[in-house]
């Protein structure tokens, strides 16, 4: 299985650190947002990741270049303007699923976390399979909600927050044309038809959309070096 970055977004609410510099490569704890990603991955037993790209994105390739250094094989997905998550996924399709899998893993670049991801298992009934975690103070209501058997729905009690990493197959993106488009419609139409399952995450996750939250993390990361 194929695993797939996001970091195409332009990260305007970082900046100006991001005026000169793609939010994947900030650093929090000695090394960019993008290697952490990297690094879990190739521990997870992942070989081949795709990276999409568009502001800036130069540099991105000029720093991780074919993968080689992290012990991965890293191909890039070059988009002229960024084209949201499902647009870039629908882009990137074809990379993804050249090897004859039929699920690939997506993580958003813009976070931190420290969920095991070879604990990840395609579900026999679903087309998603999504990592839900406790709501952060900017997020108090949660995104969807996750059932007791292990359902995901976009309506309930006690919400959860998605937390940008998911298992998807490639049928969620039958038939869509290329464009611009956002992901959260498409798992909502999944959970509609009841085939999104979900599992949840009790550890640190941190979504990395503001300077403040980049130097929460890198406090974060430092504390646990020392």
């Amino acid at each position: 299985m194929k695993a797939m970055i996001l970091a195409a977004g332009k990260g305007e609410r970082m900046r100006p650190l991001t005026l000169t510099t793609p939010k994947p490569l900030l650093e929090a704890g000695g090394k960019p947002l993008i290697v952490h990603h990297l690094d879990n991955l190739r521990r997870a037993g992942f070989s081949h990741v795709v990276i999409n790209h568009a502001w800036l994105g130069e540099q991105i390739e000029h720093a991780l270049g074919d993968g080689d250094r992290f012990g991965v094989r890293i191909e890039y997905s070059r988009e002229a303007s960024p084209l949201e998550t499902a647009g870039g996924i629908v882009q990137a399709l074809p990379m993804l699923v050249a090897g004859g899998d039929d699920w690939f893993l997506v993580i958003n670049g813009d976070i931190w976390c420290d969920f095991d991801l070879s604990s990840l298992t395609p579900p026999e009934d679903a087309d998603a399979l999504l990592v839900l975690t406790g709501n952060p103070g900017h997020n108090p209501d949660g995104d969807f909600h996750l059932g007791d058997d292990g359902r995901v729905s976009s309506e309930g009690d006690s919400k959860l927050t998605f937390s940008g990493i998911s298992l998807l197959h490639r049928r969620l993106f039958d038939g869509m044309p290329a464009g611009a488009r956002k992901l959260a419609p498409i798992l909502r139409a999944a959970m509609a038809k009841n085939r999104a399952r979900g599992v949840y995450h009790d550890g640190d996750w941190m979504d990395i959309g503001t300077p403040d939250r980049l130097r929460q993390l890198d406090n974060l990361l430092h504390v646990g070096q020392g």
